[in-house]
């Protein structure tokens, strides 16, 4: 069945009418499109993008596709969760740390315990200001003993930069061995290829064993012919998958060979269908659900920080940070279903949520669950309020609307995991 066909079935009327506002609000939350007046950076797909139809907006000063025009973001969203598709996700700050006091530097600004990851694997982590608080979620990858692989978030690259440099600063004027190196999108791109059919795609294109890449762990490997790619067994949309980071004068060919795997329907998508996917597996957006003013206990995001580091507090604002694990916090990052009673509209970025005709919390994200067929958000609310199950209310232009306190991820997730 075509993922059209299923989101007429799945979906209620008031919802299919819902997306068009869904898409426009989706492309304001992108940036307008991006014209030749525009100042943006293009990513080596960016001809590539425009030749298969992509849309293109600003997405913080890159030109990006938010959809492609043979698919509409919700009909994406449901077919990289029955089939495959390839996001382009270049403008990601991708960076090595070099030397034999890597792990140590690169710890003293994040809450990962990278001395204990086995080579080959990686980790979601946080870096922390002295408040304790999120300056940008990140995965760090222990390549080896003497080498770290870093990809964070696009938005936040020269903040990133200049936090890595500074780290790195320290520990070379400390007579430490200890490098950093940037990657440049114009050099080294990267794509997700996400869904079910995503690997058994790859798999026609490399010699790798990818039955033993696991999720969170890292190979190098000729991918298409294309010597020395990094394929990492990781995603932002609950699915399982890849990004590989590719030399950019062969991205396209890359790219173009993936999409040659008919058996395994591979597409490209774009930003729209990335951000429902990653809010339905409960992931946050930095800026939106997560941010410089919350702190990893707040946004439900303990489990980043590690036993080490805990017990060693050697990371900025590990003080706060345990002192929360400890004594508590006063609101939390939740999940909300929103009831289908009275057809309301999506939760968006602002939404006040109400308990008791009492203002209780805010939504962060939000948007029609392409999988569920009914609305979901994200949001923080009181700590004595986050039990999954509490009725609220959503107030949406000046109307109040049901819902619930729900468990996240609201959809299952995918992630191809080493046996235990």
């Amino acid at each position: 069945m075509s993922s059209s066909l299923i989101m007429k079935k799945l979906w209620p009327p008031y919802m299919q009418r819902n997306w068009p506002l869904t898409f426009r609000q989706i492309k304001r939350s992108y940036a307008a499109p991006a014209s030749a007046a525009d100042k943006v950076e293009h990513t080596a797909l960016y001809d590539f993008h425009v030749q298969h139809g992509g849309k293109i907006v600003n997405f913080g000063g890159y030109a990006l596709p938010v959809q492609y025009a043979d698919q509409g973001i919700a009909a994406s969203h449901l077919h990289t969760r029955a089939h495959a598709s390839i996001f382009d996700v270049s403008h990601m700050l991708q960076t090595y740390v070099h030397g034999k006091d890597a792990i140590e530097c690169i710890e003293s600004i994040c809450t990962a315990d990278i001395h204990n990851t086995s080579n080959a694997n990686g980790s979601l982590t946080v870096f922390t200001n002295s408040a304790g608080c999120i300056l940008d979620d990140l995965i760090v990858t222990r390549v080896n003993d003497k080498q770290l692989y870093v990809v964070s978030n696009a938005a936040m690259k020269q903040q990133d930069m200049a936090l890595m440099e500074a780290a790195v600063a320290k520990r070379k004027a400390e007579g430490k061995d200890v490098s950093i190196e940037f990657l440049s999108p114009k050099d080294q791109s990267l794509i997700a290829l996400q869904g079910p059919s995503s690997v058994k795609a790859l798999a026609n294109l490399t010699k790798a064993n990818l039955q033993q890449l696991y999720f969170m762990t890292t190979i190098i490997a000729e991918v298409a012919g294309v010597n020395d790619c990094r394929i990492t067994r990781c995603g932002y949309t609950g699915e399982d998958g890849v990004e590989i980071s590719v030399p950019s004068s062969k991205i396209e060919h890359v790219t173009e060979s993936l999409l040659q795997q008919r058996n395994e329907n591979v597409k490209m998508a774009g930003l729209g269908a990335r951000d429902s996917l990653r809010l339905e597996a409960g992931l946050c957006l930095y800026g939106n659900d997560i941010d410089s003013k919350t702190t990893p206990i707040e946004g439900a995001l303990a489990w980043l920080v590690a036993k080490r580091r805990r017990a060693e507090l050697n990371f900025p604002g590990a003080e706060i940070i345990v002192n929360q694990l400890k004594s508590g916090v006063q609101k939390r990052r939740i999940g909300l279903k929103l009831s289908t009673a009275g057809k309301p509209p999506p939760a968006r970025s602002g939404a006040h949520i109400y308990h008791n005709n009492v203002e209780v919390g805010y939504v962060t994200s939000g948007c029609p669950s392409p999988s569920l067929g009914f609305n979901i958000a994200m949001g923080y609310i009181k700590e004595e309020l986050k039990q999954a199950g509490t009725k609220v209310q959503v107030k949406i232009r000046d109307r109040f609307y049901d819902a619930e306190v729900a468990k996240m991820p609201f959809t299952k997730t995918n992630y191809f995991m080493k046996p235990k």
